[in-house]
């Protein structure tokens, strides 16, 4: 997939920090006003449905959804216009014993120096689909 976008490559160096785990490059492509809903609304990450404002909370959401699983992209494809980019697919998530699988579209918004200023991904938790790995 190309990178030529500005906010599509800001979107590809999310998913590749994301897979080397690594909070640092990933926290630096964050505009210090950003905001992450993922997903958009209520869930369990954010029970009040505002997202996770700026580095610490950001930072936060990392600990608490990012850091204890290993996180797979598979990606149909991406549409970047404007300052956005989306991307359509689906991210497996491989965390205590447990396999889930989600249909999505993530969506993010940079600025004029190619900060993410908003990650949006919009995906529905009882469309997950979970499986148990083998001991």
């Amino acid at each position: 997939m190309p990178a030529e976008h500005p906010a599509r490559h800001a979107g590809l160096a999310s998913q590749a920090a994301v897979r080397a785990k690594s909070k640092a490059d990933w926290l630096a492509l964050f505009a210090p006003d950003a905001r992450v809903e993922d997903p958009v609304g209520v869930s369990p990450c954010d029970l009040v449905g505002e997202g996770h404002s700026g580095h610490a909370a950001i930072a936060a959401f990392w600990d608490k959804a990012i850091e204890p699983s290993a996180i797979e992209f598979h990606w149909a494809d991406s549409f970047a216009c404007g300052n956005e980019a989306a991307f359509t697919g689906t991210i497996r998530s491989v965390r205590a014993g447990m396999s889930v699988e989600v249909d999505l579209v993530a969506v993010y918004r940079v600025n004029a120096d190619g900060k993410i200023r908003a990650l949006r991904a919009f995906w529905e938790l009882d469309r997950a689909r979970a499986t148990p790995l083998p001991d």
